[in-house]
């Protein structure tokens, strides 16, 4: 591109409304995920963990037991005596909980302290799904109907509210895919020789790595999108002309000279960013080898015998912390593939075939049986206040057919755009059919649906390219523009199941449109 072209007023004034546009609908998202987060002032389905995980991470660096009436204490206000001092064994890295952290650091050990990291991390989670539409669909009007989309999702909305993980894996895992974009289109400007640093692989590489620093199923996603990163760059250089330096290489030798720095920059980055943020542990070990060294209830831990052997010196120290800390990996991964007990059942428990059509919401806050009164019932009647971790259903529905749109689009077409969305979804819903014997929870799927939102843009995009003429794109913006307004009523018809609102049981039913969301 020329200097010329760089400078000229209309990709200026593009650039700054590529930004702006974003940025005001993710504060739009910010907005209406903070108003009143601090309620229901109770800890939340698995709040109880991650809330005090945090709190505990806050001031010891790593995660200890907590005395048995904590819940009481903290829902109450009274942070004393809340630790055992025990190190406890936790089933997810610390990722995640250090950024909830980070909001209790700033507001206390309250519902606004360990939910307000959710909301902004899920408002930035806008701003990063619109930028990157954006830069699929080179329209901003396209990027930021794709964040108005992300905005008005039920899931992803309550999700942003709660003190649970995978709003952050969520984040990351976006983070880390634009960041493969960005990098696809910086590196077709530079295709004349081989680059060694490429920033925006580093920066995936971190993402990812806090991707998996959150929860252990973010590695599949940077497994996929790793692999096409290198398809990607070495498909460029064997298109380009056979008079061309690009091309000097063959298929082996391209995949090769491309595929190492990839490696290093995005799995080697993303596995010392996930070592990072096990600081705590590593500096700690000898506690979790005195309590876990020699196994831990069900689950054996055979740490060795250097558990009861002193070591000295920096070296033996660090061999030894590495080493407790791949043993407690090990116990924690027998636990995730051999400890949950399929015959437990939960109530909200569901198969992933059909998290994507929302057949089984969660419950995550239930008070029913309220009297008429709190809510200006009719007289008999009674009330009730719920927070349902429910999808917009339009967004939903209509996503599952975009996702079918994109595979035959991307078949036919063979454009790397369409890839983007169907290996997201695939990387980030079939791997829990491993696992669809134990209780799972349909929720998990809130890091699909920034993809599947991909997908809708993108065939609109499409639809908006094949209109011929004047009318046809009027009808086309009509269509988004009854889509979208469709989205916000029917987000604000659910609003006050996301919210906890106290409510009439009537108007609560009338928003049970299936017997398997009770």
């Amino acid at each position: 591109m020329t200097l010329l072209a760089r400078l000229s007023p209309y990709r200026w004034s593009d650039r700054v409304w590529g930004w702006i546009g974003p940025i005001a609908v993710a504060i739009l998202a910010f907005v209406i995920r903070v108003w009143n987060v601090g309620r229901p002032r109770i800890l939340m389905f698995d709040e109880t963990y991650y809330a005090k995980d945090a709190y505990s991470l806050l001031g010891h660096g790593y995660v200890q037991d907590f005395v048995d009436t904590a819940n009481k204490q903290v829902q109450r206000g009274d942070t004393t005596g809340l630790l055992t001092g025990d190190p406890s064994w936790i089933v997810h890295p610390d990722g995640g909980k250090w950024v909830i952290a980070l909001g209790e650091a700033v507001f206390g050990l309250d519902p606004f302290g360990w939910r307000i990291a959710a909301v902004v991390i899920g408002s930035l989670t806008v701003l990063v799904l619109a930028r990157l539409v954006r830069r699929m669909t080179g329209s901003t009007v396209l990027g930021c109907f794709a964040g108005l989309l992300l905005a008005f999702d039920g899931m992803h909305f309550v999700m942003s509210r709660l003190a649970l993980l995978d709003v952050f894996l969520a984040f990351w895992l976006v983070c880390g895919v634009a960041c493969l974009v960005a990098d696809r289109d910086w590196i077709r400007e530079r295709l004349d020789r081989y680059r060694i640093i490429r920033p925006w692989q580093l920066l995936a590489g971190i993402s990812f790595g806090m991707a998996c620093a959150t929860k252990w199923s973010g590695l599949y996603v940077l497994a996929v999108f790793g692999v096409l990163t290198v398809i990607w760059e070495v498909l460029a250089r064997r298109r380009a002309p056979k008079d061309s330096p690009v091309r000097r290489h063959g298929w082996v030798t391209t995949t090769l000279v491309v595929g190492a720095p990839a490696f290093v920059s995005i799995v080697v980055v993303a596995g010392l960013v996930y070592v990072t943020t096990w600081t705590g542990f590593l500096i700690h070990h000898e506690l979790f080898e005195a309590r876990f060294g020699r196994g831990y209830g069900d689950y054996s831990a055979p740490w060795g015998s250097y558990v009861d052997r002193p070591t000295t010196g920096f070296l033996g120290e660090t061999r030894d912390a590495f080493r407790s800390l791949w043993h407690f990996h090990v116990m924690t991964y027998d636990f995730h593939t051999q400890g949950l007990d399929s015959a437990e059942q939960h109530p909200y428990q569901s198969n992933p075939l059909g998290w994507l059509v929302m057949e089984r919401p969660v419950g995550v806050e239930y008070t029913g049986d309220m009297p008429a009164t709190e809510c200006g019932a009719r007289s008999g009647s009674t009330c009730l206040r719920e927070v349902l971790i429910l999808g917009n259903p339009i967004i939903w529905w209509s996503g599952v057919l975009a996702l079918f749109a994109s595979v035959v689009a991307w078949i036919v077409t063979r454009s790397w755009r369409w890839g983007v969305p169907v290996l997201a979804v695939l990387a980030g819903w079939v791997p829990w059919f491993l696992n669809a014997d134990r209780p799972i929870f349909s929720f998990y799927a809130v890091v699909v649906i920034p993809f599947t939102i991909i997908a809708i843009s993108l065939v609109l995009a499409e639809l908006a390219r094949a209109a011929e003429s004047p009318r046809h794109r009027y009808v086309v913006g009509l269509f988004a523009g009854i889509f979208l307004t469709a989205v916000v009523v029917t987000f604000w018809f659910f609003h006050p199941i996301y919210t906890g609102k106290i409510i009439p049981y009537d108007s609560w039913h009338d928003r049970m449109w299936f017997d398997r969301w009770i």
